[in-house]
């Protein structure tokens, strides 16, 4: 067995190809679109480049000169840690040490010429929403753009010496089951004040409700635990990107004398549709993309943001948006099963709200680090207050 970079056409089909033969027997896996993981590795795409950053990948061939494994390391300048810390990420490999073994020591070596001095993994190339993480429990079809691997690869990463840096749970509920009575109390205490209104998202007025999504999320985030402010630009065009999915039932804002003070943002699981195509995206799954989305009702819902700005804060507005929103979701929707993206352990305050939702833990992805200095002391992920 011995390692090629990946420079031409055909080591990068063969970089996507790895894993259909590693899943070909689970029925939980469902392909990733190859658009969606290349557009990671291009420089136009991905804003993960700018500033100097550096990405390399390697398929692992076998004695027959089959690609069977697969790995990129990365040095992104944006990323904080206590270190210089490196990433690997896209990780896929058969259930053999010595085969991940010789991947993760490439990515290793390859970091620390470049002067990183830890490495985490599997991330991303890029933002935290997407390819986050080695599932360690709850093995199920994952959401669009999550991780998903077999059990096996906890074992192999772990023996290598990579330490859980920290934990992303992730939690779902019945949509269809009733409220806890916490809720309708305190609905009703601030449905008695006309200030507060609930609104659905309107496809037509997208700009306005950009606005809005802006004015919480930077009110809530930016600055709170390395939360970056979002431009309005910026998220008009992840509307407009969103638009064609978007369901107006499930995406809610609050206002308060007509100020946006409250977000709660989900989307249908495009995998539910998504795993009829394969992993492409051309013309033909394009069609074939609108007939599934015509014909077959996506019973999964996804959670992407919930978030009040903090004047308003312990104050009920999360009950009540919960409450207004259920009215529509429980009595029109096809939802059958609602999940929220990952939080991570390192925030104990968002844990307890969604637990407190009456959410059960749904599925758990581990993100590890590797300190290659191995007498140094290793830390977890700093909790955040």
């Amino acid at each position: 067995m011995h390692l090629q970079e990946v420079k031409t056409p055909a080591q990068e089909a063969a970089f996507y190809a790895v894993p259909k033969a590693i899943y070909k027997a689970d029925p939980n896996w469902i392909q990733p679109l190859e658009k969606d993981l290349r557009e990671v590795f291009d420089p136009e795409k991905n804003k993960a480049f700018r500033g100097g950053s550096e990405v390399i990948r390697w398929i692992l061939l076998d004695g027959s000169g089959t690609a069977v494994g697969r790995i990129a390391a990365f040095v992104n300048k944006k990323y904080k840690a206590e270190q210089p810390t490196g990433g690997i990420g896209f990780w896929e490999c058969p259930n053999d040490f010595d085969y991940a073994r010789l991947l993760f020591d490439a990515a290793r070596n390859w970091l620390q010429e470049r002067g990183m001095e830890a490495m985490d993994g599997p991330i991303n190339f890029g933002e935290r929403d997407r390819w986050w993480g080695l599932q360690v429990e709850g093995f199920q079809p994952p959401l669009y753009c999550m991780n998903y691997n077999l059990p096996y690869y906890q074992t192999l990463i772990e023996q290598y010496g990579f330490q859980p840096y920290f934990h992303q749970v992730c939690f779902a509920l019945d949509p269809a089951a009733q409220l806890q009575e916490k809720f309708y109390i305190r609905h009703a205490e601030l449905a008695k004040d006309p200030a507060y209104r609930a609104r659905r998202i309107e496809k037509k007025n997208l700009d306005k409700y950009a606005g809005d999504f802006t004015t919480v999320y930077n009110a809530a985030w930016a600055g709170h635990g390395g939360g970056k402010s979002l431009e309005l630009r910026t998220v008009k065009k992840m509307f407009a990107s969103m638009k064609p999915v978007m369901d107006e039932d499930i995406i809610w804002f609050v206002y308060h004398n007509e100020e946006p003070i409250a977000i709660w943002v989900n989307l249908p699981d495009l995998n539910q549709w998504f795993k009829h195509l394969h992993g492409k995206f051309g013309l033909l799954q394009k069609l074939q993309f609108l007939y599934h989305k015509t014909f077959s009702p996506c019973a999964r819902f996804v959670g992407l943001v919930f978030g009040i700005v903090p004047q308003f804060q312990g104050k009920g507005v999360d009950a009540y948006l919960i409450v207004e929103a259920s009215k529509i979701v429980q009595k029109t929707s096809a939802y059958t099963e609602y999940e929220m993206q990952w939080i991570g352990d390192f925030n104990p305050k968002m844990i307890n709200i969604a637990e407190s939702l009456g959410t059960h833990r749904s599925r758990i992805l581990t993100t590890y680090r590797y300190l290659f200095d191995r007498q140094k002391e290793f830390k977890r992920h700093p909790m955040l207050n």
